[in-house]
């Protein structure tokens, strides 16, 4: 899943791209609303995380964009939890508010359930076939075997089992899993796609589609 982290505060904008990477989330870091506008212009994020006062375009203004945009979930930050706040914050066009200081485990869980928002709205747990993947959990079994898989191996795959059957192309993956540093020319998501085959084992599970992309069989 693709994040962008908009925040002015340079140290703790770092800290908490790091931990959301750890939890397997892509993240972009914006320090000011201009960039922020900029950065969503050109790529799908599925989450922006937005602090609400920045300098240079103020974060009202930025979730006003996105709003009218439609097309990000928009989890507001602020110093203020007043009721009048969290209030105003949601007509500007937020999908979620969260009162600094918080809980990095409560931030986590905001950005995944904002995630589940999408249209069409994404299952808590996916599944196909023996295959059972709990994105909450960072967990991923087959058969019960319990896979250790890397996370962008587990990104991968989260985006794939989204996908329904349907194709994912590379470059689609590579936008939703790596973030802007990612060279977009890079083999990345073939290697990833060759060793998430062989952790998952026998039967296939992961089809190639010759020029288009990947994507899972279907398990009927």
């Amino acid at each position: 899943m693709r994040v962008l982290l908009v925040e002015d505060e340079q140290p703790l904008a770092k800290y908490v791209a790091a931990g959301l990477r750890k939890h397997g989330f892509a993240v972009d870091i914006a320090n000011d609303g201009r960039i922020a506008i900029d950065k969503c212009e050109v790529t799908p994020y599925d989450v922006v995380v937005l602090d609400r006062d920045l300098p240079l375009v103020h974060g009202d203004v930025v979730c006003r964009h996105l709003a009218r945009q439609g097309t990000a979930r928009v989890l507001m930050l602020t110093a203020s939890d007043a009721v009048e706040d969290r209030v105003e914050g949601l007509t500007l066009g937020a999908d979620d508010y969260l009162g600094k200081p918080f809980a990095f485990t409560e931030l986590v869980a905001r950005v995944r359930a904002l995630s589940r928002r999408s249209t069409p709205a994404r299952p808590p747990v996916l599944r196909a076939g023996d295959l059972v993947l709990d994105p909450a959990r960072r967990t991923a079994e087959r058969a019960g075997r319990l896979l250790n898989l890397t996370p962008k191996e587990f990104g991968v795959l989260e985006q794939l089992l989204t996908a329904a059957g349907d194709v994912r192309s590379a470059e689609t993956l590579l936008d939703k899993v790596w973030d802007e540093h990612a060279d977009p020319f890079t083999n990345a998501v073939r290697i990833t796609v060759g060793t998430l085959r062989r952790k998952l084992g026998d039967p296939p599970l992961i089809e190639t589609v010759i020029g288009a992309g990947y994507r899972i069989r279907s398990c009927d």
